[in-house]
């Protein structure tokens, strides 16, 4: 059994304690898994059952997506809080990885809704309880004050983009010759291949993975336990008595996340716990919430609305073959691959003159906005007609969007955190993430293919409006900060 000093002092893994291949692999597959089967999913929902799809209307398909992707967001929370108080990180890792396993299955085997139901509510739970955790147990690999960390993490954020480059490829070439179903096998066999990589080298993590760092006192459990199985009921007798339902799923997760968002800002902000400038840096923290949620809303449209343009209005053909709709889905992460290292190492060379984190955010919203504007153009050019070229020039401006704001906001969260609250202000992150991701959804909900104009000038519009009023407030925001940069 490796001890925690053991495997910081690793450098079995191109100079890393060899604990990091492991997560690298899982990681890895867990993005295959997750980003190859979004790549199908929303057409599989929408497209007639002669097709091999369910059916439904589009509007409820997307909205479906979009709800399905601000649980799994919403699940991270949950994740880190199981960890937190529960299992410790390891072991909410390993029962997580299960259960994504488990989702796959269940939507490659069960016909229907009841495949759809079963598989996405396993793979939103156990992708929120893995996104949360695999980057924990990163963390615990080092020392404090090991310089290889920031190289660690480096590495650990391929394996994310390698998994979400080639998934989509694999599943969308399975579901266009095979099936849906194949697809989604696929994503099955990728989570199995990580869980067994996962499970042979689970010694190479270290004790400080298994620790609880805040464990729940063994008289709160059975409450906790007794809490868990009235949520289950009350959420499986609402979708049994049709109260939620396809139709309204993704406005059901926007107002639970939103309810939840700001339970949690009033708890901090009312807590005897936190000092004048702890609280001051809390209220700072609330407009970039605000344009993080806008920005996530426009950016995870790539899975709803851009998945239905590229199916309905992309010219796919590559040499006389028609290139499959989640192919497009690889074309984000290979700019992320790109381009992450270059902005990393601009924001280093510009050091202390680098944009403070509001003008990050500034610069994220308002060019998530134009690249929407950037789908104008395009507009009346018919069925299956605009360019392919054009649509990889449009998901350039979304990867430097992201590259502007998503990093930036899971360090500034911490940042701004008071002493007492430290994860929970990680969590709000997230759940800013979740809500634009459910508003992801919602919005798509408005979107038509005969009438394009409206819908991505306004939210588009919208977008830089917000930007823009961010940038307006961002002296008052700066000063609220407290010497946060």
């Amino acid at each position: 059994m490796s001890t925690s000093t053991e495997v910081q002092q690793d450098t079995r893994f191109f100079g890393h304690p060899r604990g990091l291949a492991n997560l690298f692999g899982v990681e890895m597959w867990e993005r295959f898994s997750f980003y190859g089967m979004l790549g199908i999913l929303p057409i599989y929902l929408y497209y007639k059952v002669e097709q091999g799809g369910l059916g439904l209307a589009q509007e409820s398909a997307l909205g479906i997506v979009g709800a399905y992707g601000g649980l799994v967001y919403l699940s991270a929370v949950v994740g880190a809080w199981v960890a937190d108080r529960l299992l410790g990180s390891e072991r909410t890792l390993f029962f997580s990885a299960v259960l994504i396993m488990i989702g796959h299955i269940s939507l490659a085997l069960l016909p229907g809704l009841a495949g759809i139901g079963v598989g996405l509510v396993c793979v939103a739970l156990g992708s929120g309880g893995l996104k949360s955790n695999a980057t924990a147990i990163v963390g615990t690999l080092y020392a404090e004050g090991d310089e290889r960390r920031d190289a660690g993490f480096t590495i650990f954020y391929m394996g994310v983009n390698l998994g979400a480059f080639v998934g989509p490829l694999l599943t969308g070439l399975a579901q266009t010759e095979v099936g849906f179903h194949l697809g989604f096998g696929l994503a099955a066999i990728g989570m199995a291949l990580g869980l067994i990589q996962y499970t042979l080298g689970r010694k190479n993590l270290g004790e400080k993975a298994k620790e609880v760092p805040n464990p729940l006192p063994s008289s709160h459990r059975l409450l906790a336990v007794g809490a868990v199985v009235v949520l289950v009921a009350a959420i499986v007798t609402l979708v049994l008595t049709g109260v939620v339902n396809p139709g309204n799923l993704a406005d059901v997760v926007v107002w639970v996340v939103g309810v939840i968002s700001v339970a949690y800002f009033v708890v901090i902000l009312t807590s005897r716990k936190i000092t004048g400038d702890e609280r001051s840096r809390v209220f700072s923290f609330i407009p970039m919430f605000i344009a993080s949620a806008a920005f996530f809303s426009l950016y995870q449209q790539q899975f709803t609305v851009v998945a239905a343009y590229t199916d309905q209005r992309l010219n796919r053909d590559l040499f006389g073959w028609p290139m499959p709709v989640s192919w497009v889905n690889s074309i984000n992460p290979v700019f992320i691959i790109v381009f992450a290292p270059i902005l990393a190492a601009l924001w280093t060379k510009l050091g202390e003159r680098q944009p403070s984190t509001p003008i990050k955010f500034v610069l994220g919203t308002v060019l998530m906005g134009v690249a929407f504007l950037l789908f104008l153009p395009m507009v009346g050019s018919g069925k299956n007609a605009s360019p392919l070229l054009a649509m990889v020039g449009i998901l350039f401006v979304f990867t430097i969007a992201e590259l502007c704001l998503s990093p930036v906001g899971l360090s500034l969260s911490t940042k701004l955190a008071p002493e007492a609250f430290r994860t929970q202000m990680v969590a709000l992150n997230f759940l800013s993430i979740s809500f634009g991701t459910a508003m992801s959804g919602k919005l798509a909900e408005y979107y038509s293919v005969d009438d394009e104009t409206p819908y991505f000038g306004t939210v588009g519009g919208v977008a830089i409006a917000i930007g823009l009023l961010l940038l307006a407030a961002t002296p008052f925001i700066r000063k609220l900060m407290k010497g946060v940069h």
